[in-house]
């Protein structure tokens, strides 16, 4: 392709948070200078008032705000008392901190392969890996679409093990009919990420764990703050896990957006479906997401492409902000190679990890740009 031709291309950016800020630009600000004058920077009546709404939002009993999504399931794996001689079975085909955590509290991920459909992984996969020293799985709701958790939480019982949700990506998201439970509020604990690009985002760093269990509550706020919960005297070693008051009110003013920016997410899934079906893409060149297990909230837009690597530079080229979301499992990793993963031992992983490719998703996003992106990828097919 020319020079020409791409600078004439429409470019659609990966993201646009510029345009989510102007949005609520007035009471952002507003709220920002509140907590200015208040004096009061690190949690808070501003963070208590966030944990209440977030965990009604949810359906959770408990939320306890954190520093981040990392720091949710470590915070969690630390509550569940995971350490040195633990096994924790981790799906391999998520992002790294999901088994980054595992391994810094000295103890074993066990990694699992997913479905290729959905790239949740489910009883079946957990199943297959459990030995005497598993002591906790963690199912990940990937790019929006919560996995089949009544099986894993049948498993979970018949093994007596305990289950933390990786719901970062899923803030929303919920299973299937009028009662269907949401992500993050169906295990022990549920991590969830405010990183800026999720589709409940901070002006920063932030999470927050999920819990109905009063002890487990009672456990998360003081290893948030050093195992102390705000005094000197110290039952238990926790961390610095603390959310800035700033962050907890941004959040809460965001909260009240989400179901209507879900609703907006899941519009332009379907207008992409649309564009790929009348296009002629589909099934040879593009496989679309599969919505198997409920609402999905679309933290990402993820298809599976036929010579994905040469269409990613392509979209590159034509200035359209695609991305890779996860390029190499977690067992073949090299800071994971000590336990033995090798290539074919998880095939679904392994080809998720070389087809999928996440196109521009943004409630923001036009008809004009969906266009664009989806008129790139035929030109990349020469159809």
């Amino acid at each position: 392709m020319s020079t020409e031709t791409a600078s004439m291309a429409t470019p659609v950016p990966a993201l646009n948070l510029a345009a989510n800020f102007h949005e609520l630009r007035d009471e952002l600000l507003a709220e920002i200078q509140a907590v200015c004058e208040s004096g009061y920077y690190v949690l808070g009546p501003k963070v208590a008032a966030f944990e209440e709404a977030l965990a009604a939002s949810c359906g959770a009993r408990r939320a306890v705000a954190l520093s981040s999504g990392t720091d949710a399931l470590l915070l969690s794996l630390m509550a569940l008392g995971v350490g040195p001689g633990d096994e924790v079975v981790v799906p391999s085909f998520t992002f790294f901190a999901t088994a980054g955590v595992v391994a810094r509290l000295g103890a074993k991920p066990v990694f699992c392969d997913v479905h290729p459909d959905t790239f949740n992984a489910g009883a079946e996969h957990f199943e297959r890996f459990i030995t005497k020293k598993t002591k906790v799985l963690i199912p990940v709701h990937l790019y929006g679409q919560m996995a089949e958790m009544k099986p894993i939480e049948e498993l979970a019982r018949r093994r007596g093990l305990a289950i933390v949700e990786d719901a970062c990506q899923a803030i929303g998201a919920r299973e299937p009919g009028e009662n269907g439970r949401y992500a993050g509020a169906v295990g022990t604990f549920g991590a969830l990420s405010f990183y800026p690009t999720k589709n409940l985002g901070a002006l920063g760093d932030a999470g927050a764990v999920l819990t109905s269990d009063e002890q487990m509550y009672e456990l998360a706020r003081r290893l948030r703050i050093h195992g102390s919960g705000h005094t000197y005297y110290h039952e238990v070693v926790g961390g610095n896990f603390r959310i800035d008051a700033l962050q907890a009110a941004i959040l809460t003013i965001k909260l009240k957006r989400l179901p209507i920016w879900a609703r907006q997410r899941a519009a332009r899934a379907r207008v992409y479906n649309e564009l790929f079906v009348a296009s002629g893409l589909t099934p040879e060149f593009v496989h679309l997401p599969s919505e198997r297990n409920g609402h999905h909230v679309y933290h990402q837009y993820v298809i599976r492409a036929d010579r994905r690597d040469g269409l990613f530079e392509h979209l590159k080229q034509r200035k359209i902000g695609a991305g890779i979301y996860y390029p190499l499992p977690l067992h073949l990793q090299k800071c994971f190679l000590h336990l033995g993963g090798r290539a074919g031992d998880l095939p679904s992983a392994e080809r998720a990890a070389a087809e999928v490719l996440a196109l521009p998703m943004y409630p923001e996003l036009t008809d004009v740009q969906q266009a664009a992106v989806v008129q790139a990828v035929r030109e990349f097919y020469r159809l």
